[in-house]
């Protein structure tokens, strides 16, 4: 009989520190982060959705957005984002997987260089190393300045804008100070072809 009490008393304890923790760990330690979220950085928090010139919702600024072919060509009229081993698909994200040596990726190499330098007009020796190369995910929004300048000329033709008007978008868009410490400066071509699609508004 004393065993059997005993059981049951453990076996209560169990249930009553299950409770609690299903409420500390499952409702209010959620509930508090959500709300620190909300309060300290509510853009981060919510996905980082940037809008369009019209005020909509357009997408993430932590995901490339691509109108791309079925053959994966870019639109020429915006800029383009590094290349991607998954065609964009936020929903496949991964790397190629292939080696530094590898035949494959050394002809994809190949392959973009000649494509990036062909679009912008330049030599391929001209062509800066993110433009022939996917990032990890397939899904990275930034590229180098060195990137976004060469495409200056053709994303201002394009939409009937003077080049020094859309390198003042590229400059401005590039990240620096404390946003580029730990890092190299980067461009977020998401949010740089939202500015060009602003400023192309009559």
């Amino acid at each position: 009989m004393n065993l059997l009490l005993g059981y049951l008393r453990q076996a209560g304890t169990a249930v009553r520190f299950l409770l609690l923790a299903t409420v500390v760990l499952g409702l209010l330690y959620p509930l508090t982060v959500f709300g620190v979220g909300q309060v300290v950085a509510p853009f981060q928090a919510n996905g980082s959705v940037v809008k369009d010139p019209s005020g909509r919702p357009a997408a993430s600024a932590l995901i490339s957005q691509v109108s791309a072919d079925d053959a994966g060509t870019q639109d020429p009229s915006w800029f383009h984002a590094r290349p991607s081993a998954v065609g964009w698909d936020p929903a496949s994200s991964s790397a190629s997987n292939l080696g530094p040596n590898d035949a494959k990726l050394l002809d994809a190499v190949a392959a973009n260089r000649a494509a990036v330098a062909e679009a912008e007009g330049v030599s391929e020796a001209d062509v800066p190393a993110d433009a022939v190369t996917a990032s990890g995910s397939g899904l990275d929004p930034h590229i180098s300045p060195a990137y976004a300048d060469l495409q200056v000329a053709r994303v201002a033709a394009a939409h009937g804008l003077s080049p020094d008007v859309v390198q003042g978008l590229v400059d401005k868009s590039t990240s620096n100070g404390l946003e580029a410490f730990l890092g190299q400066p980067s461009v977020n071509v998401m949010l740089l072809n939202l500015d060009v699609a602003a400023a192309s508004q009559p």
